[in-house]
C-alpha cells in the first residue's frame, strides 16, 4: 500500500503515516516496494513488510521432546527442529527450551536482535487442578509463574499458552479460520483440546485452562470415560495397540487408512459418537461461526470424522443462513502447535492490545 491508502484505512493524517513509515523503515520492518501506476501524477511508492525484518521464535514442550521452529515476518517457516527431552525435572526442561533456542538459531543464522519474542506451548492444565497428574501434562511447572520464569531462562520476551490455542491462533493468522471472528479449534494431540477465539481474541479463562474439553465425561459401554480416551491420538494408539500394531507417527495412520484398515475403521466408527456430541456442546455453548479441526492426525481421518459426524439438529449452528460449513479441517501434522507458538508472537506483534490506564 502507498501513504494515502494507509491513511484512509487507518484514519491517520498523510503526516503521521510519512513518520511511522520512517520509522518502520530505519527499524528494518518494511521495505519500498516499487510505485504503482496511478491514472494522473508521479506513481505513490508502495510499501510492504520485511520479511527479514524480525524473527519469531516457537518453541512446543512435550513430555519427550522439544519442537522449535522460526517464522520471519510473513509467517513464512525458516527452520524447524526436533530435540529429545531427556530429564523432565524443571531445570532439565528449562535447559533443554534455552539450547534449542540458541541451536536453532545458530543454525539459520539470526541474531537474537531480531527476535520479536517467543511462543512456548506446553500440555496443560496449568496450576495445580482437579485435572493434576494427567498423562500428558507436565506437572513440575505447577508452582511457577510460565512466563516470567521462561522469559527470564531465554533473555526475551515469551507468551505460554496451551497447544490448542496456539494452533487456534495459526490458523486465524494464516489458515482457514483467516478473517473469521469467533471460531473454535479441536486441537487432536496426545489428548484433545479446545482453542477458543471470540472477537479475534482467545478466550483463556481463568488460569489459562479454558478448553479442557478432552476430560469432560461421556458414556461408552455403559460406563462415564472422558472424551479424549475415545477421540485422540493416544486413543486411536491405544485400540490398535490391542490388535498388535504399533504405531508412532501421522504416517503410520495414513497408510492403515489408505489401506483400510479393519482395526482403524473400527476406531473411527467408535469415535464418532462421542465426536458428534462434543459437536453439539461446543456449538450450543460458543456458537461459533465454525469448528476447525487440527493438530497431529492425519488430513484424511479428520476428514473421515468431518464428512461422517452427525451434526444436531439441535443445536444453535443449524440454520439457513449460514455461510461456512459448521466444521473445517485446518493445518496438520507434528509441528502444528509449535508453528502455533511462533504465530502468538507474530499475532501479539501485528494486533496489540491498548488498555485504559486510570
Amino acid at each position: 500500500m502507498g501513504r494515502a491508502e494507509i491513511a484512509r484505512a487507518t484514519g491517520l493524517s498523510t503526516q503521521a503515516v510519512s513518520n511511522i513509515i520512517a520509522n518502520l523503515l530505519s527499524d528494518g520492518l518494511i521495505v519500498e516496494g516499487g510505485r504503482r501506476a496511478a491514472a494522473r501524477g508521479q506513481p505513490p511508492v508502495q510499501y510492504g513488510l520485511n520479511p527479514d525484518g524480525g524473527y519469531a521464535v516457537g518453541i512446543e514442550v512435550r513430555p519427550d521432546a522439544i519442537f522449535t521452529a522460526v517464522l520471519d515476518l510473513s509467517g513464512q517457516v525458516v527452520a524447524t527442529s526436533r530435540d529429545v527431552l531427556v530429564e523432565q525435572d524443571i531445570n532439565g526442561v528449562t535447559d533443554a527450551v534455552r539450547n534449542a533456542k540458541l541451536a536453532i538459531l545458530k543454525d539459520v543464522g539470526i541474531p537474537e536482535t531480531k527476535l520479536l519474542g517467543a511462543g512456548l506451548v506446553m500440555p496443560g492444565p496449568f496450576g495445580r487442578t482437579g485435572l493434576s497428574g494427567t498423562s500428558s501434562m507436565l506437572s513440575v511447572f505447577d508452582d511457577i509463574s510460565l512466563n516470567d520464569w521462561f522469559s527470564e531462562a531465554l533473555g526475551l520476551r515469551v507468551v505460554v499458552e496451551n497447544d490448542a490455542n496456539a494452533s487456534a491462533v495459526a490458523e486465524r493468522v494464516s489458515g482457514v479460520a483467516k478473517g473469521f471472528e469467533s471460531f473454535a479449534y479441536l486441537y487432536f494431540g496426545s489428548g484433545l483440546g479446545l482453542g477458543i477465539v471470540e472477537n479475534g481474541g482467545l478466550v483463556s479463562g481463568a488460569l489459562g485452562n479454558a478448553g479442557e474439553i478432552g476430560h469432560i465425561p461421556v458414556l461408552a459401554d455403559g460406563r462415564k470415560v472422558s472424551l479424549e480416551s475415545k477421540l485422540s491420538r493416544l486413543s486411536v494408539q491405544a485400540h490398535l495397540a490391542k490388535a498388535g500394531l504399533e504405531t508412532t507417527s501421522t504416517d503410520d495412520l495414513s497408510r492403515l487408512f489408505a489401506e483400510e484398515n479393519e482395526h482403524l475403521l473400527s476406531w473411527l466408527d467408535q469415535a464418532l459418537e462421542p465426536f458428534s456430541n462434543a459437536i453439539t456442546i461446543i456449538e450450543n455453548i460458543l456458537d461459533p461461526e465454525t469448528i476447525v479441526l487440527g493438530g497431529a492426525m492425519p488430513d484424511l481421518v479428520l476428514d473421515y470424522l468431518i464428512e461422517n459426524a452427525s451434526l444436531a439438529e439441535l443445536s444453535v449452528s443449524e440454520r439457513q443462513e449460514r455461510i461456512h460449513p459448521r466444521l473445517l479441517r485446518g493445518t496438520t501434522g507434528r509441528m502444528t502447535g509449535t508453528l502455533g507458538a511462533a504465530a502468538l508472537v507474530l499475532n501479539r506483534t501485528f494486533t496489540p492490545r491498548i488498555s485504559a490506564t486510570a
